[in-house]
């Protein structure tokens, strides 16, 4: 990649964002952050009392109380779930931080001992938290309640031992901090006790606001959910706290609140898109606006603005028309790294159903989803009305602020992912496609698996983020984008020849192209009506090959002459030229994070500029 290119990344990610990274990391290497000089004193409990009134009707979540969870998957460690968790120890590879009364700065992110450090993070997001508090309202038993409420304090008074203010690995993240604060307050809200909290509660906020705070900025550098969860942390933690009359609250309050009005306005677009191009990353920022909306009604303080308002309804239909309302899946588009930010029910976590249903209504005054309880239950723990309104998302549509086009015919979906590219992809995904009959997931994305996944049996750190994980087209067995990091691909193409989705005799039609940086070029068009879709990809430009993946169900797929077979679905592959190869291999996904699981892949490969025809049937 030429320098260049480098600078053209650079510009597109914004001279403010970077200048405020660079001076993110002077100050801390300076040790003139407030993040790093003069840590508050360690807090003592305890944090929450018994409920005055019991929610009996209500079906407290067990994941968390009867057996603890790593991304939204059961852990069977063995462990004693009365024992608090070994804060410092990962939940995916049972290794913990070393010296872990080293200051958060002076540890790694990327420790090859401990590896993935989210791991290491998950126990101290708090999901704990809001299950004890369920189990303390609506367990039946009422030792079982007071049991729960004495688990609730002493793993707070465990973790605030033995995480002592900006010592080890659970201080590193200032949207780590901010989750547990909503986390805090989310159960207080639930119990009953946001006006009249135990004395070890605010003071617990507190610390975390101070650590929050002086990293904002930085925060807001990554134009994610990293702004979104820290601007909404100092809006809950901060208006609570000026509520009580504690020092420092409104100050928090009023910053947090133009931060997350901002954010919304930004990284949100008319359409509803969102700046990182996830479906899972979306659920976490909309639940985090959900949550904030909630925090502001409660406190009856000032409304949010009109935009964001506006933000936050799109936002909501745009995630309300990806999910299947029969079992809440939906496509694994984007990064994913297996967050949850409200899980109030034992449903699983790839159901999106709870966060539509809540979005919509605090933000459309409508249910989205009038037979699905567990939905209703999310909407009672946090006190929010039933409405009998329904508002159904599902349409064919485009979204062009996020580079995403749906089609809809019949039970049948298709999702075409294209580059149009305000904010820095995560992917190279370029044209992939996602195909789906009711809740069944036929064309799939690959998902993330992990960000530190370690090279013992293969790089998954380059295959998940990569086009060999996507239904796209591959040239000369290179990636769609340059990679430039971790996080980050240069060289970001224009979509060419945008086209639909628009009815097209009978059919629903999408169309859209690019030309990478060396010059290869894809066009890809679909066709979708009952019980069938049709793609062309006209490819060119490249040198050596163009091969074309299509990740398959899991199933038993068959050679019937030039077509798969798996029952009733069936698959062809042709072109206008020879074809040198055609065969099926094995691919992964990804459907969980930390967790990998194997697919069959088709692969076509052409050796010169042609146009490859598939043909999909399914039942309808």
């Amino acid at each position: 990649m030429t320098l260049a290119m480098k600078i053209r990344t650079a510009w597109a990610l914004g001279p403010l964002n970077i200048a405020r990274v660079l001076v993110y990391r002077l100050s801390l290497k300076l040790g003139i952050n407030r993040a790093v000089r003069r840590p508050p004193a360690a807090v003592t409990g305890p944090f929450f009392r018994a409920p005055d009134r019991l929610r009996l009707e209500l079906a407290p979540r067990r994941g968390w109380y009867q057996w603890r969870e790593a991304f939204g998957l059961r852990v069977d460690d063995g462990a004693d779930m009365e024992a608090p968790p070994e804060w410092a120890r990962s939940l995916v590879t049972g290794v913990a931080v070393p010296d872990t009364d080293r200051p958060w700065w002076r540890i790694a992110d990327f420790d090859p001992r401990v590896g993935d450090i989210k791991g290491v993070w998950e126990a101290s997001r708090y999901d704990w938290v809001l299950a004890c508090a369920q189990q303390a309202l609506a367990a039946r038993d009422a030792r079982e309640r007071g049991r729960a409420l004495d688990r609730l304090n002493a793993w707070l008074s465990d973790a605030a031992e033995r995480n002592p203010p900006w010592r080890g690995p659970n201080w590193k993240c200032g949207q780590e901090a901010s989750i547990r604060v909503m986390h805090l307050a989310a159960a207080a809200l639930m119990l009953g006790q946001v006006s009249r909290p135990e004395p070890g509660l605010p003071a617990l906020l507190a610390v975390h606001l101070k650590r929050i705070a002086p990293t904002l900025h930085y925060a807001m550098a990554q134009d994610n959910n990293h702004g979104t969860s820290e601007a909404a942390a100092l809006f809950i933690g901060g208006s609570w706290l000026a509520s009580l009359g504690l020092p420092g609250g409104e100050r928090w309050a009023r910053r947090g609140r133009y931060w997350l009005e901002n954010r919304a306005e930004r990284l949100i677009g008319a359409d509803g898109s969102f700046s990182q191009y996830s479906v899972n990353y979306h659920r976490v920022m909309l639940d985090t606006l959900c949550l904030a909306e909630c925090w502001r009604r409660q406190l009856a303080v000032a409304p949010f603005s009109s935009r964001f308002y506006e933000r936050a309804r799109a936002a909501t239909g745009w995630l309300g028309n990806l999910v299947d309302p029969g079992n809440g899946d939906a496509p694994n588009l984007g990064a994913n790294d297996g967050a949850r930010l409200i899980p109030l029910t034992d449903s699983d976590y790839r159901d999106y159903r709870p966060t539509v249903q809540v979005a919509s209504v605090l933000f459309a005054g409508a249910r989205a989803y009038p037979d699905c309880p567990l939905a209703d239950q999310a909407l009672l723990w946090l006190a929010l009305p039933v409405p009998e309104p329904v508002r159904s998302w599902q349409h064919s549509a485009l979204y062009a602020d996020g580079g995403l086009a749906v089609a809809r015919s019949g039970p049948a979906m298709v999702v075409l992912r294209f580059p149009n590219f305000r904010f820095r992809p995560a992917q190279s995904d370029l044209l992939h496609l996602d195909l789906w009959r009711g809740g069944e997931n036929l064309l799939r994305d690959g998902g993330t698996y992990s960000y530190n996944p370690g090279q013992e049996d293969g790089d998954w750190q380059d295959y998940f983020p990569g086009v060999a994980s996507h239904n796209s087209v591959q040239f000369d067995g290179r990636e769609q984008m340059p990679r430039l990091g971790r996080f980050l691909f240069g060289a970001w193409p224009s979509v060419r020849n945008l086209d639909g989705p628009r009815a097209d005799n009978g059919d629903q039609t999408l169309a859209a192209g690019y030309r990478d940086w060396r010059g290869a070029g894809h066009y890809r068009r679909v066709w979708l009506e009952a019980g069938r879709l049709k793609v062309e990809d006209r490819v060119d430009g490249f040198r050596g090959e163009a091969r074309l993946r299509w990740r398959l169900c899991p199933g038993d797929w068959q050679w019937r002459g030039d077509d798969l077979v798996n029952g009733t679905l069936r698959i062809r592959v042709g072109a206008d030229v020879r074809v040198r190869e055609r065969r099926l291999v094995q691919g992964w996904e990804s459907r969980y994070y930390s967790q990998k699981t194997p697919l069959p892949v088709l692969e076509v490969v052409l050796e010169e500029a042609g146009v490859f025809t598939t043909e999909f049937e399914f039942p309808t």
